[in-house]
């Protein structure tokens, strides 16, 4: 029989809290453990290795989601290789998009504090500064649409 491990001991080897492998186990990445005649949870050292699994495919940005289709992948005995550097491809370009996005932002918030110092202050319902912006994509009211 295999080594039978409690789940603080589980949680100790993969690096997470017993917590969130009861989150795991509850979202279906981690199958439900056997239960010893005191009814703690008992697992196999598969758990760890799953478990760290979990842990460095997340800290990829990847998804609960996407994790365990992976890991369901794997346990039809197929190599999940495709499936993840098609996942792997499109985190890319998600986050590409998002940088961008959060480039333009900072750019945006650069631009009103430069104007800050060269207009002065009005009395104004929020800030003359955020009040004044106009805004991509917004169509200006009494235009007739």
């Amino acid at each position: 029989m295999h080594e039978s491990l409690k789940i603080g001991e589980v949680a100790t080897s993969a690096g997470v809290t017993a917590k969130a492998i009861r989150f795991y186990e509850r979202a279906g990445v981690l199958p439900p453990p056997a239960r010893g005649g005191n009814g703690y949870r008992l697992y196999g050292k598969d758990a760890v290795e799953t478990l760290a699994f979990v842990k460095r495919a997340t800290g990829l940005g990847l998804t609960l989601a996407e994790v365990k289709d992976i890991i369901t992948i794997r346990q039809g005995g197929r190599p999940p290789c495709t499936h993840v550097y098609r996942l792997l491809t499109e985190k890319a370009l998600e986050l590409d998009r998002k940088l961008r996005d959060l480039l333009e932002v900072r750019r945006r918030v650069r631009q009103s504090l430069a104007a800050w110092t060269r207009a002065p202050l009005k009395r104004a319902a929020v800030c003359p500064h955020i009040e004044g912006q106009t805004h991509p994509g917004r169509v200006p009211r009494g235009n007739g649409r």
